[in-house]
């Protein structure tokens, strides 16, 4: 590579469109750089910088040079930044910096734009150092005197400066606002003749926007910046236009304090004129807008609402309100700007509009009613189906945010014309129709009278299940009116009992259907699991009928595994396999032991179903739910299937590379045991085995650790005495736990991780504790006891406490004084901070019922304690 030729030609490859040429130029460039990177760096550097060679090698040169100096992963990216820090002469450093600031100055724009990414990554490095101290002012100097293309490069790369995730470049940047704000607002003015020049300083002034904090305190800063933006709204390009609305919305969520003069004077009419704008885009940004306003009133209510003293609360303007009879018309109109081309995710005008009227009703609550309401009589009924579409989207629009007896009336009134709208012209409307009553099923479901609404209502739905683009939608309501009519748990009927049987032939009907699209298949069983799952006990008889047929489905999935050719086939078959196994689990939750009689089936189906699956699948995880939900209804009885079905469940603890199966695996351990109880033993040597394996491991995260940790209590809770032979080890791993600690400057993430581990030993003891007691070997527990007491006393001091843990360390303290009756702990339980952690327990009014009869129980036990005499914390 030390001919410029060379160099040249090596560039040119690496952006060929034939792969093995392109791969080849690659390799060469990572071993030139591997060979010398400072000769590397200096030699694309040359070329960036040479104005006689062709634009597109300059830009391979400067894509090489960013990728010399940043990457997406974090490890290499300290790597490369540590090879320009440790590994490149100050004399190469300058000559790469000083040749991409002069290449920021060329008249070919592509050699312009590479150069400000190459200084970007730089900058990435250096400016959190305090080095490059001058860079910024260079820019300025750039955009003040420089040539448009110069202007323009240089305005680029201030924005790919501020838009770096880096959170040092994003602190040390705060010390460059002025400069940074001098330049792009002097781009971004109105007299700044070069269009070009214009967009790309209000696109950076869009990235610098978060570190520009402190001069938007100074109030002739703030006018200035935000009469450039206004400015910037009326420009005659639209691209520019677009990037000022965008800035208004950034400006909107970081200085919302400091709007109410400018929201008075100039963004509530440019706003309104901005969602007119013939461009969408423009239009979109510009109800954009009124969403952040949305979104940000709605936050500070809701913080306001939390705080303790007036002095805390923040400044709250109701922009949304006072501006809703002006701006929500102006978002019903937009509703009407349907495509009927885009896709299920395109974002277009429309879909702005409904989700802003979405904010909108949770921001102004009741005060959007009337001109939404007014809206919808209007034109629910329209011949033009655009404006049926957007009258029915606007009424589901608005039913988060209103009070419920405000909506209930009105919704009541037009359901029964929502019903036959499921059956309109239009599949747009009836798509928005269903959606609708998703949204009143879900927000609003006590306005459905049962008597008069919900026989209508399920035929509507249950029709429009086959229809593809509805189908989403009728599920969602569906699986919200099963919610809402489930009634008590053991009741023997609900609204749904006499709709039960044909919604489930419904059903089965529309899932064997050959030419059903998969997506509307599983819907429909989510549906299905969900009418099981909230059955009344009248439909028992039907749901055990049911399991006859899902099971039969499941088992015909068993030749289709060999017929798979394609991905497309194994995600099909795996989607069926998962969906079937979903509604068993449903139906073994709701029937309880009366699955019993077809346990075998279902064992015998899914350990063929784990037989066949190949890595990565998730079908194991759904078959694994199926059979915890199966060995916690027969308890004791599921013991015949285990020496079957254990060598998945082992190869499944043992599987690190698939951490969501092993999770699966190691919570069913837990269910297993807690279900067959001493006729676990005989598995147990190996659980453990597999567990503490897994506690060593380095491929598992610590998130697994907690469950792992509970799982010991399960297993000592189910084996009792015969748990003394993991006690040792159990115990260490417990002691080692027990040391991890959260620093006060800690991630909101450790905090938490810290809290689940200490339930887990927490949990873990309590099963120990009473395992040794009912197999009288409490002598066994003897050397551990001050160190699960230092541990409640940790817990105890420290305000990072849950209350599931406080519930857990209550059935610690009261199962060691159980455990010791003749009163052997009653100098640690007579220390102040004992007594102190019950009560606090026990008074705390936010706790849940069984915490407080938790705490009181383990009070009483501690009472108890406190009359004996011999000290089992000496005799450790």
């Amino acid at each position: 590579m030390a001919d410029n030729s060379d160099i040249n030609t090596v560039l040119s490859n690496s952006l060929a469109s034939d792969a093995a040429t392109r791969t080849g130029a690659e390799q060469q460039l990572t071993q030139a750089a591997e060979n010398n990177f400072p000769l590397y760096l200096a030699t694309l550097v040359q070329s960036l910088a040479d104005e006689n060679a062709q634009g597109t090698i300059r830009v391979a040169a400067g894509l090489a040079l960013k990728n010399a100096f940043s990457a997406r992963e974090f490890a290499r990216q300290h790597e490369l930044q540590a090879k320009w820090l440790q590994q490149t002469d100050q004399e190469t450093k300058t000559r790469v910096k000083e040749l991409a600031i002069q290449t920021l100055s060329s008249s070919n724009a592509q050699a312009g734009q590479a150069a400000a990414q190459v200084i970007a990554s730089i900058a990435g490095i250096e400016l959190p150092r305090n080095q490059w101290p001058d860079l910024l002012q260079l820019l300025v100097q750039n955009v003040s005197t420089g040539e448009p293309h110069q202007k323009q490069a240089s305005l680029t790369c201030i924005g790919y400066i501020c838009e770096s995730q880096d959170t040092e470049l994003r602190t040390a940047l705060i010390g460059h606002s002025n400069a940074i704000l001098t330049a792009v607002v002097q781009g971004a003015r109105k007299e700044e003749a070069n269009l070009e020049v214009r967009l790309s300083a209000i696109t950076a002034l869009g990235d610098s926007l978060e570190f520009v904090g402190n001069n938007f305190k100074h109030e002739g800063e703030r006018n200035y910046i935000m009469q450039v933006v206004c400015e910037a709204t009326q420009a005659d390009d639209a691209r520019i236009q677009q990037g000022a609305f965008g800035c208004l919305n950034r400006i909107m969520a970081l200085y919302y304090e400091n709007m109410r003069y400018y929201m008075e004077k100039a963004l509530f009419g440019l706003t309104i004129l901005g969602m007119k704008n013939e461009d969408e885009d423009v239009a979109k940004l510009a109800v954009e807008f009124w969403s952040t306003v949305c979104e940000e009133e709605i936050n500070i209510e809701e913080d306001n609402a939390q705080v303790e003293t007036a002095d805390q609360m923040r400044p709250f303007y109701n922009f949304a309100r006072v501006a809703t009879n002006e701006v929500v018309p102006t978002l019903l109109q937009l509703l009407t700007k349907q495509d009927e081309d885009a896709t299920d995710d395109e974002y277009n005008v429309s879909r702005a509009a409904y989700q802003c009227l979405q904010l909108y009703a949770q921001a102004v609550g009741a005060n959007i009613v009337p001109p939404v309401i007014g809206f919808v009589e209007q034109h629910l009924r329209s011949e033009d189906w655009h404006y049926r579409e957007a009258a029915v989207a606007a009424f589901g629009a608005i039913m988060e945010g209103p009070e419920e007896r405000v909506l209930e009336p009105i919704i009541r009134q037009a359901l029964p014309i929502l019903i036959t709208m499921m059956e309109d012209s239009s599949t747009f409307v009836k798509d928005s129709t269903a959606y609708a009553l998703g949204r009143i099923t879900e927000a609003c479901s006590q306005a459905i009278d049962p008597a008069t609404h919900l026989d209508p209502l399920i035929r509507s739905l249950f029709a429009g299940v086959h229809d593809s683009k509805m189908a989403a939608s009728c599920c969602w309501a569906l699986m919200n009116l099963a919610e809402r009519f489930s009634g008590d748990f053991d009741a023997s009927s609900n609204a749904l009992t006499s709709h039960f049987n044909q919604s489930v032939q419904t059903l089965l009907t529309v899932t064997s259907q050959a030419g059903a699209e998969t997506s509307v298949r599983t819907t429909s069983y989510e549906v299905l699991g969900a009418f099981v799952q909230h059955a009344a006990t009248d439909s028992f008889p039907s749901i055990a009928q049911l399991s006859d047929v899902i099971i039969k489905r499941l088992e015909e999935t068993i030749p289709m595994q060999s017929q798979v050719v394609s991905i497309e086939d194994k995600i099909m078959l795996e989607e069926m396999q998962t969906s079937l196994s979903t509604v068993l689990q449903a139906i073994i939750q709701r029937l309880e032991k009366e699955i019993s009689p077809q346990g075998d089936r279902i064992m015998h189906v899914s350990l063929q179903i784990l037989g066949l699956v190949g890595a990565k699948s998730s079908v194991p995880e759904s078959i694994f739910a199926t059979i915890s939900g199966l060995a916690n209804a027969m308890e004791d009885e599921f013991v015949k299937y285990m020496d079957a079905f254990s060598p998945f469940l082992y190869n499944a603890l043992a599987n690190q590379e698939e951490p969501a199966l092993c999770s699966m695996a190691i919570g069913l351990v837990s269910d297993i045991t807690r279900s067959l109880g001493e006729r676990s033993q005989p598995y147990c040597d190996n659980f453990m085995n597999y567990l503490l394996n897994n506690l060593r491991s380095q491929t598992l995260s610590n998130q697994f650790k907690p469950a792992i940790l509970q799982c010991f209590g399960d297993i000592a809770n189910a084996i009792g005495g015969h748990f003394e032979t993991y006690l040792s080890v159990v115990a260490q791993v417990l002691q080692q736990a027990a040391t991890v600690t959260a620093a006060p400057d800690g991630s909101y993430e450790l905090y938490d991780y810290v809290i689940s581990l200490r339930e887990g030993i927490m949990d873990a003891w309590g099963g120990i504790i009473g395992a040794m007691k009912i197999s009288g070997k409490t002598e066994a527990l003897q050397p551990y006891v001050q160190s699960i007491f230092q541990l409640l006393n940790i817990i105890s001091q420290d305000m990072n406490r849950s209350e599931s843990l406080m519930r857990s360390c209550m059935g610690v303290i009261g199962d060691l004084a159980d455990a010791y009756p003749n009163g052997e702990l009653a100098e640690v339980f007579r220390q102040d901070w004992v007594t102190a952690m019950i009560k606090e327990t026990k008074t705390n009014r936010e706790f849940q019922s069984r915490t407080l009869e938790t705490a009181r129980w383990a009070r009483e036990q501690v009472k108890r304690q406190i009359g004996g005499s011999a000290s089992v914390m000496q005799q450790t």
